[in-house]
């Protein structure tokens, strides 16, 4: 599986950004997904995950509320909506799948990732 994360870019506090992944392969389906964060200065760590048939979501505690995850089967594109943006929010932001029957949040659980993509919030 290859994956291509885009939608990144520049906001203000309070303002919004919808990112893709949309991934490669014909098995897409059958991967659970995630989204990760690294801050500049910081380790890589777990944003929100969604389990192959988008019927199992997790977040981590940070964004619940703001962000959202849900992905189209269809297009092999899983999406992360997120409003209310913070600084704190500043990160690139990873996409990954792994080959596992459920969603993780462990990072050494997803096997594909993404490029990444940059996420900026101003105050």
């Amino acid at each position: 599986v290859q994956l291509q994360a885009s939608g990144g870019g520049s906001v203000q506090a309070g303002g919004f950004l919808r990112l893709s992944c949309a991934a490669s392969g014909r098995t897409f389906s059958g991967y659970p997904m995630g989204w990760f964060r690294q801050a500049p200065g910081k380790e890589r760590g777990f944003v929100a995950a969604i389990s192959a048939s988008g019927g199992t979501t997790y977040y981590t505690d940070s964004v619940k509320g703001r962000f959202t995850i849900s992905r189209d089967n269809a297009k092999n594109t899983v999406y992360l909506q997120m409003i209310s943006l913070k600084p704190e929010d500043t990160a690139v932001y990873y996409c990954a799948a792994r080959r596992g029957s459920y969603p993780r949040t462990a990072l050494g659980e997803y096997e594909y990732w993404g490029q990444g993509t940059l996420v900026t919030v101003s105050s």
